[in-house]
């Protein structure tokens, strides 16, 4: 008996050991997409949702907790969800278009988004890029979803119901719909939008069910029509139902197009086929692994490579796809600037003040392929809109300051992209260098920038220093282009002049930036803590630094290294302080930075997230080593609430991604990455020329924040910079951590990134 219960034990334990094995972990495992959804309007935790997609998949679907038309879709802490709504939807602030959304319900027949809603537990919840579960417990019905680009799968598990009911709301401000009960299908179109489309917009849908109808009604917002097979109004909707038995699943096949119905058609067809769900389901883990797979994280707790894992996650979502393809294969897209169907690419759902930052260049050092298909996009919205957009969703939106569409031009090129039209790009930055466009495109205020060196404060431009500071390292992104073009010397004269407009805002009295006058009179009663005025959604503390180009220009204007080094300990030494007075109310920006306690270091706004990395151009790296992993520790988990402010469009995340692999790209358009130290023992970045960067940290703990040597390819470097296309070749990066700083590693000119006066 002793040996048959030895033998049965060990049998169980193999079977364990074997079972445990065959369950590795993926790098899509790791992703929680709820990462950042318990937001609120006063209070942003990432304001993001739950996205069931493909990467920089063109539609999008999420459960909806909002009602329609809030651009808070999903809230963690709601209790009831409405429906299951495809979105493209890339903040909610922007909010969304292309959107309509499906319920199932059993019992009495309710449509109405209230009556229809249910309560859910995040207890049975299962929130991934590729699949989704989620219980209704007022219907007892399991929804579980999957997604292609431009297609989704739905199988609903019912339970044993006379009267089991799937509803489908098309939204209102103009809606259509269609039953065809001989083919088991709806059509439909929405017209549902928050701008940034021509008067002609619809996003056309089809829906294919595996089960007949046995009943069917339209509605709109009267009633229920329930002889009526096709209803057209400003909000349309459709209940189709079938009794089932307990635990029949009905699967749902839906597809939408901006172009036609029959697009509609193509798209599911060619996307989805006649595949089951779980295969749908086993494709996109794939293809999310695929792409989160480009960069292995290893050597963390489970709570590191799940932040990391979901903020790589988010890196590759926006901006999207907005292009479809023919029966053919030619790749066709409806254009959101003059409302036709045309060749070539389109992709739309991001705003560059935010991205260029850091996002750009992480598709530049990864993911070089999606963001070559982006240039030609911007190529066509160049055309089609007569600008390149700064905000897009899906066409021009009036959104935020700058004219960074020159940062993502230039670095494309810069970092080795090719094979597509640079000269008709470069002729759009030209154009929106010296030109006042629609909704946020060009340069308000250029004939002031352009003549005096500014924008001034006192005529009536808002945001005006945060324009001069941006417009001055838009025009170094174009004077590097230019140069590499070969540009007329007077031409790359000109850009080489205005990029150094930063100056004409350095207030000697403060040692910081500050608005200027048309007089030339800096404003009186300067408040550097002030929100807003001369600023956008920051202050002068956090907008000060925002000369990505010329640090040791910056250096020299505040008196030296110790100067410098001094003012940046002072972001964080500083209490934190605000004047909200330009907003009348404390906006969600200044909130999240007050109740982080680290000062005036604001990270859940974009303004500021380089700073850390400027130790390195004052000989005090390790002071990047020690904030860096300060600001990952601290303000990112895996968690609903695990942003310290809105996750926009992947920028926020690419910080983390950078930061975490120990560099960051301060000068997007330069060739140069700034050193800080990594998180993980042991990085790999799989590039797609074949080669790899291998980045080791073998000592690398909690306590071993500090580098103490670092290694090139196995040679000592003593340099606070690495270059981009030093990486491309191929690289291992050898970091050497340690408990204490190590003060004398960089210390010295020499070892500085690049700065225009260096």
């Amino acid at each position: 008996m002793k040996n048959n219960s030895y033998i049965l034990l060990t049998f169980l334990f193999l079977s364990f050991a074997v079972n445990a094995q065959d369950k590795t972990v993926s790098p899509v495992d790791h992703v929680s997409t709820l990462v950042g959804t318990q937001s609120v309007h006063n209070l942003s935790n990432g304001n993001t949702y739950p996205a069931i997609a493909r990467p920089w998949g063109m539609n999008f679907w999420s459960p909806q907790t909002g009602k329609m038309g809030d651009g808070w879709m999903y809230t963690y802490t709601a209790e009831k969800i409405r429906g299951f709504k495809q979105t493209h939807q890339p903040s909610p602030w922007i909010n969304d278009y292309g959107q309509f959304s499906i319920m199932p319900v059993t019992g009495k027949i309710v449509y109405k988004e209230d009556e229809r809603a249910s309560w859910f537990s995040h207890k049975s919840e299962i929130a991934k890029p590729h699949y989704y579960s989620v219980y209704l417990a007022d219907f007892d019905i399991t929804t579980e979803i999957t997604a292609t680009e431009r297609a989704a799968h739905f199988q609903i598990t019912f339970p044993k119901n006379d009267q089991s009911s799937i509803v489908i709301d098309a939204f209102d401000k103009g809606s259509y719909i269609k039953i065809i009960p001989s083919e088991n299908k709806i059509i439909g179109y929405t017209t549902k939008n928050s701008g940034g489309v021509p008067e002609n917009f619809k996003n056309y849908f089809v829906l294919v069910f595996d089960k007949p109808f046995e009943t069917k009604y339209t509605w709109n917002d009267k009633g229920l029509a329930k002889d009526q097979l096709e209803i057209k109004d400003d909000h349309s909707g459709a209940v189709v139902g079938f009794k089932t038995n307990k635990g029949e699943k009905v699967n749902v096949r839906v597809a939408s197009s901006f172009i036609s119905f029959e697009q509609a058609e193509q798209n599911l067809k060619a996307e989805l086929k006649n595949m089951p769900f779980e295969k749908v389901v086993a494709e996109s883990k794939n293809a999310w692994n695929t792409t989160l797979g480009k960069v292995k994280a290893e050597g963390g707790t489970d709570e590191q490579l799940n932040t990391f894992y979901s903020c790589l996650y988010r890196t590759v979502c926006f901006p999207q796809k907005l292009y479809e393809l023919e029966a053919s294969g030619k790749i066709v897209h409806y254009s959101p600037y003059n409302g036709k169907v045309l060749d070539g690419y389109m992709y739309g759902g991001t705003g560059f003040w935010d991205t260029f930052r850091a996002l750009y260049p992480l598709l530049n050092l990864v993911y070089p392929s999606i963001n070559k298909e982006m240039q030609q996009a911007l190529i066509n919205d160049y055309k089609e809109g007569g600008f390149l957009p700064e905000w897009s969703s899906p066409g021009l939106r009036d959104c935020m300051v700058g004219n960074n569409s020159a940062s993502i031009v230039a670095e494309a090129y810069l970092k080795g992209l090719r094979g597509y039209d640079i000269n008709t790009l470069y002729d759009a930055l030209q154009h929106g260098a010296n030109n006042e466009g629609p909704n946020a495109t060009g340069r308000k205020g250029v004939e002031y920038y352009n003549t005096l060196g500014y924008v001034p404060y006192d005529v009536k431009i808002n945001e005006n220093a945060a324009r001069t500071l941006e417009y001055a390292y838009d025009d170094f992104a174009i004077w590097k282009l230019a140069k590499a073009l070969n540009r007329p010397a007077t031409e790359i004269a000109q850009y080489e002049k205005r990029m150094m407009n930063y100056k004409n805002l350095f207030n000697p009295e403060f040692k910081l930036m500050s608005g200027r006058n048309k007089d030339g009179s800096f404003t009186k009663n300067f408040n550097p803590f002030k929100w807003g005025d001369a600023f956008t959604e920051g202050n002068s503390w956090h907008y000060s630094w925002s000369v990505f180009h010329d640090i040791q220009g910056l250096i020299n204007l505040m008196g030296g290294e110790k100067a410098f080094t001094d003012k940046l300990d002072e972001v964080f030494s500083l209490p934190p302080t605000f004047d909200d007075s330009y907003y009348g109310g404390v906006i969600h920006e200044i909130r999240e930075m007050q109740i982080m306690n680290m000062g005036q270091y604001a990270h859940g706004n974009q303004p500021i997230q380089h700073v850390i990395y400027l130790y390195n151009y004052a000989g005090q790296p390790w002071k990047t080593q020690y904030w860096s992993r300060e600001v990952m520790n601290r303000l990112y988990k895996p968690t609903p609430d695990g942003y310290c402010g809105d996750e926009d469009n992947g920028q926020t995340s690419a910080w983390y991604v950078f930061s975490s692999m120990g560099f960051y790209p301060v000068c997007p358009a330069s060739d140069e990455y700034v050193l800080g130290a990594p998180l993980f023992k042991k990085v790999t970045v799989s590039l797609e020329n074949g080669k790899q960067i291998v980045i080791k940290a073998d000592k690398n703990s909690a306590e071993n924040k500090y580098v103490q040597e670092f290694k090139l390819n196995q040679k000592v470097y003593d340099k606070n910079y690495i270059n981009h296309f030093d990486l491309q070749k191929g690289a291992e990066l050898d970091f050497n951590m340690i408990n204490a700083p190590n003060k004398n590693r960089g210390a010295t000119k020499a070892s500085y990134p690049y700065s225009y006066s260096k």
